[in-house]
């Protein structure tokens, strides 16, 4: 019963039904349940590991709470637990075998032991959200939470579990304890991000997945426009994908009268790569990575040398946590995670001649026609990264990116054989509607100001909206990638 199921939608309607018929002091109850019935339906097995791993997190940090000597300890435990349990189920096996291929190397025929566990669903957001309570009440920034129910619901809270926000408890926990009323704008406005989202997520992200998963299946044998076509599909299906689970997640999040933090703010507007990952992609990661990573490395605040190390090991590290069981676990990401690295270098390496450009040029710096030139290179860019990101392995990123600028002498005859089927098309269509709202929505607050208009102004909007998704959205259930995350 995923997000995008009308099965969740409808489940939805009587869940948030129920809710405001409840008394406030049985509605964590309603939440907890309705969170664990959800997961179940998603992935039954793990369940137990979720639970077991909220009652040793409630114990763990009363005791950090105490402020006792141990402390320190309970908090390192808390944490290597946490990461422990990522390398088990998402690393494990994949050492196993490349340990295996080493020694091959050395003529040994070896086999290591491997242990096939499922990666539960989740994982690592959960245990994010975990690390985060744990450090957060080390350093005395909240509270440990005495109510066990409370503490089950902020780990557990189904509309993010799947794929993030990694909500902080300093945010969430006191939203749990709020009376909240029914509020019709809190309605409307959950109700307009989770039909955004859908349509990012079944009108997009699903028609141009199997563009994208033909030509990297096999990039050796496909043709070079389809390569070109899936790479740039690749950067607009992952976008809609992950920013349309969010979207449906923060929705989901108002209809019951929280505000879930946002993920993205229209990523590919970036003007720069420090900009795309600092303020606009998948917010609650970096800034996870920024408060319990990079910040106690020293962040900037150390010498240049060690200011870049500081930065790439981040990256690194994050390029690594990606790699989940999506697109298969490889070195790819690793590629992936320096090569954005290596942007963030150029990025901080270049503001000092920036600023000293736009003094001597003061008409360079808000120029529109200066901003779109930047806004086109950070995608691009961005966009080839991404290819590390998607190829099932270095060899065939390498196949992808060699094919690609090795074969442009023979776009004409391809594209006319390829561009004009009616899937190809409608996703055109689809990626310029949104980059129009991404647009429209970076100079005014367009879902704002929609929600402030007449009502025969509103609604033809909303119908149109719901046309869409059921005449042109993919209502397979198809998951969401960073759920496999």
């Amino acid at each position: 019963m995923l997000p995008n199921s009308l099965t969740f939608l409808v489940s939805l309607a009587g869940l948030v039904l129920a809710y405001y018929l409840f008394p406030h002091r049985f509605r964590w109850p309603l939440l907890l349940l309705a969170s664990y019935y959800f997961y179940v339906s998603w992935e039954p097995g793990p369940t137990l590991l979720l639970i077991g791993l909220t009652l040793i997190t409630y114990f763990m940090a009363l005791g950090i709470g105490k402020n006792t000597p141990r402390k320190k300890l309970l908090l390192v435990l808390g944490v290597l637990l946490n990461v422990s349990l990522q390398v088990l189920f998402k690393y494990f096996d994949f050492f196993m075998g490349e340990m295996e291929t080493l020694m091959r190397g050395f003529g040994l025929t070896l086999a290591f032991p491997k242990l096939g566990l499922p990666l539960p669903v989740g994982l690592s957001f959960y245990t994010f959200s975990i690390i985060s309570y744990l450090v957060d009440v080390y350093r005395g920034k909240v509270e440990p939470e005495r109510h066990i129910g409370r503490l089950a619901v902020y780990i557990a809270f189904f509309p993010k579990i799947l794929a993030g926000p990694i909500e902080r408890a300093v945010t969430f926990l006191p939203q749990l304890r709020e009376r909240i009323h029914f509020n019709p704008e809190r309605m409307i406005e959950g109700s307009q991000l989770i039909l955004w989202g859908l349509f990012k997520k079944v009108v997009i992200a699903d028609r141009l997945a199997p563009f994208v998963n033909a030509a990297f299946e096999n990039p050796t044998y496909t043709p070079t426009i389809q390569l070109i076509i899936a790479s740039y599909f690749f950067a607009f299906q992952i976008y809609c994908d992950f920013s349309g689970y969010t979207d449906i997640a923060r929705g989901t999040g108002k209809l019951f009268g929280f505000d879930i933090m946002e993920n993205f703010r229209r990523a590919y507007l970036s003007k720069s790569a420090a900009e795309f990952w600092g303020s606009r992609w998948h917010i609650s990661l970096a800034t996870w990575f920024r408060d319990y990573m990079y910040i106690p490395m020293g962040g900037s605040r150390v010498s240049h040398p060690r200011h870049y190390f500081n930065l790439m090991a981040v990256f690194i590290v994050s390029g690594w946590w990606h790699a989940g069981l999506g697109f298969g676990v490889n070195w790819a990401f690793l590629i992936w995670g320096g090569l954005n690295g290596f942007y963030q270098w150029v990025s901080v390496g270049t503001a000092g001649i920036w600023r000293k450009l736009a003094e001597l040029l003061p008409w360079i710096k808000d120029r529109g026609i200066v901003n779109v030139v930047r806004i086109l290179l950070t995608f691009h860019l961005i966009t080839f990264a991404w290819i590390f990101f998607r190829a099932n392995s270095i060899s065939d990123a390498w196949t992808v990116i060699t094919r690609i600028y090795k074969g442009w002498n023979l776009l004409p005859l391809m594209f006319e054989t390829y561009a004009y089927t009616p899937e190809f098309l409608i996703a055109i269509a689809s990626i310029i509607l949104l980059m129009i709202v991404e647009v429209l929505d970076e100079r005014l607050p367009m879902w704002e100001r929609l929600r402030t208009k007449p009502a025969f102004v509103r609604w033809p909007v909303y119908y149109a909206l719901i046309f869409i998704l059921l005449t042109l959205g993919k209502w397979g259930g198809e998951q969401f990638i960073y759920m496999q995350f």
